[in-house]
């Protein structure tokens, strides 16, 4: 059997401690091989769920009777979407457990394979009232996503009235449950409170689970742009490159016909910590005047033949400015 590598940091001792001792059946070599393999699908399933596959059949091969293998490797199928495969290992964790916790995910491979009227059928078994109210709350999920699927928006709203939708009360499936509802609301035409609900479920949406935010910027006309890309760039023409790596930098950049080019220009708000000098040295510069004088601040100015001296200057200056202009 071909073996995939392990990342060096995994021991096998990171997974479940429920599953290490459903591993313990296995010869301690054999369980040291399967739980690092674990290990591996849990830490790529996200990221790279193909390979995580990859890890999963490997394990499976090794210990297809333990109950935790086939449901990881149920799990690695589900995120490819390989549901068939995915609803059989469900199955066969299930029969070896007698749990029903996988009852909503079996339920939304049926929908995974095109059948979503058997989800809303399971939906309606016993096997639902033994689930703990998480899994009720995913089996609701499941169940309004195969109204939707039936085109039944109005019952999949339905569905999703619950206690749970109502209370203020932040649960880990909080965020999920209202972002369903809202984005039933949206297909069903229901802007308005499409928005209320969106906006909701940031509140309870604190590790981003969801795009709420960003539907709610959609809603609002906030258009989101991506950043060029290093092909893009490549494609403009040396001066539009020039302008938009200016953008990007943040530094201005103004054409200079003397030299037929573009110049970087480096402007920069003036503070209160800045100096007289500084400030007369550009007013001199913009407007081709000589001011040698210092013209004092406004809470220097000590007498009022020191203001009237202040006005004159201060009127010449501007009188030649606007001459320059």
């Amino acid at each position: 059997m071909k073996r995939l590598p392990i990342d060096d940091d995994v021991t096998g001792h990171e997974i479940d401690p429920d599953v290490r001792q459903e591993l313990l059946s296995l010869p301690k070599g054999l369980a040291e091989e399967v739980s690092r393999n674990l290990v591996m699908v849990a830490r790529l399933i996200d990221e790279d769920p193909e390979q995580a596959y990859a890890y999963a059949r490997i394990a499976l091969r090794l210990a297809s009777r333990v109950a935790a293998v086939r449901e990881a490797a149920g799990f690695a199928a589900y995120a490819t979407q390989k549901y068939s495969e995915a609803l059989a290992e469900f199955r066969a964790a299930k029969r070896m457990t007698g749990s029903v916790e996988l009852w909503p995910v079996m339920a939304d491979c049926e929908r995974g394979l095109g059948r979503p009227e058997r989800a809303l059928a399971m939906a309606g078994e016993p096997e639902v009232q033994k689930l703990d109210k998480a899994g009720q709350v995913e089996m609701r999920l499941v169940a309004a996503g195969a109204r939707r699927d039936m085109g039944q928006l109005d019952a999949a709203i339905v569905t999703l009235q619950s206690p749970e939708l109502a209370s203020a009360s932040v649960q880990p499936w909080t965020a999920r449950l209202r972002y369903a509802y809202a984005d039933a609301l949206l297909a069903n035409g229901r802007e308005d409170e499409a928005r209320e609900w969106f906006a909701k479920t940031i509140e309870s949406d604190k590790d981003g689970s969801t795009d709420a935010s960003d539907r709610l910027a959609e809603l609002d006309g906030v258009e989101f742009v991506d950043a060029m890309s290093d092909e893009d760039r490549e494609a403009l023409s040396d001066e539009d490159r020039r302008v938009q790596d200016a953008d990007d930098s943040g530094v201005a950049e103004y054409y200079d016909e003397d030299d037929d080019e573009y110049e970087a220009s480096e402007a920069r708000e003036i503070d209160d910590e800045d100096d007289e000098d500084e400030l007369m040295a550009r007013a001199e510069a913009d407007a081709d005047v000589d001011v040698t004088d210092e013209i004092p601040v406004e809470d220097e100015v000590e007498d009022e033949d020191e203001v009237a001296i202040a006005d004159e200057i201060g009127r010449e200056f501007e009188d030649k400015g606007r001459d320059k202009a």
